[in-house]
């Protein structure tokens, strides 16, 4: 018995698939590439209509949108744990990627914080749903890696690298900004750490809301396309919660060495089964 066999024995077989599918949905195919499929043409078109000087402001409002959603997504979820509700958050996406759409570029200033303390909602429900506990560091400092993460294709910027790979990059100041707020509690006020985590967070995200700026701005789409893009945008970052919030699930049961060993042989085919599922 070979030792990817083994592995793949450590897990039961429903914790396997369960594994299985988080794979696919963190390697699923890129939002660039999913945005340009709906919107018919790549996404360069509408980059074209981007001004430059407001590339330069998505990452401003990148950045300071992820440290309000830090601080206020939490305080609207109860903590006990209850089944997630991604239906309400696409819903109220939408209705924001509506009103950000018919104002064209000037409604991103507004559009942006609205949408990310919602995605950031969105993920801390999907987190809970998963046994996590919300109101810890740990879960929220989880939850701010989501924006980090995405498909693994290669012609998508902002998920270069592989799902463990940007989880590696982020993980001393995950733990810096963890040990942070064990000392001095969730106050986001002080902390170095959490201030550069942000910054690292906010460089991948900034380019994701840059190529959904770009979707809205593709000639002939119209203000009515803000509503589809955001609820496309929605999806991309609850597709990602689900699978992330699992693998934390199954490290806690397994833990990490041996689901991130699993990780690998379920990505490896059995013979005659090309899904990549055991």
């Amino acid at each position: 018995m070979n030792a990817s066999h083994e592995t793949r024995h450590m897990l039961d077989a429903a914790d396997l698939r369960a594994l299985a599918e988080a794979r696919v949905l963190l390697e699923r195919p890129s939002l660039a590439a999913r945005l340009s499929s709906f919107v018919g043409s790549p996404l360069e078109k509408g980059m074209a209509r981007l001004p430059a000087s407001w590339r330069e402001r998505i990452g401003g409002l990148a950045h300071d949108a992820l440290m309000k959603a830090m601080d206020t997504a939490a305080k609207t979820l109860q903590p006990a744990a209850q089944p997630a509700s991604p239906r309400l958050h696409k819903l109220l996406g939408s209705v924001s990627g509506a009103g950000g759409g018919a104002f064209g570029v000037a409604g991103l200033t507004v559009e942006i914080p609205l949408s990310t303390v919602l995605i950031m909602r969105s993920i801390l429900d999907i987190a809970r749903g998963e046994g996590e506990d919300i109101g810890s560091a740990q879960a929220r400092l989880a939850a701010l890696e989501v924006f980090a993460l995405g498909g693994n294709a290669s012609s998508d910027d902002a998920a270069e690298a592989g799902y463990y790979a940007v989880r590696a990059a982020l993980a001393t100041t995950v733990s810096e900004a963890a040990r942070h707020f064990a000392q001095k509690g969730l106050s986001s006020e002080g902390a170095p750490a959490l201030a550069r985590l942000i910054t690292m967070v906010a460089a991948r995200y900034k380019v994701q809301l840059t190529q959904k700026a770009a979707g809205m701005l593709v000639p002939g789409i119209g203000a009515a396309a803000g509503a589809t893009i955001n609820l496309m945008f929605m999806d991309h970052f609850q597709a990602v919660s689900r699978g992330h919030f699992t693998v934390r699930r199954l490290e806690r049961r397994y833990g990490e060495e041996a689901v991130r060993a699993a990780w690998q042989a379920v990505g490896r085919p059995h013979p005659g089964n090309r899904s990549g599922f055991p």
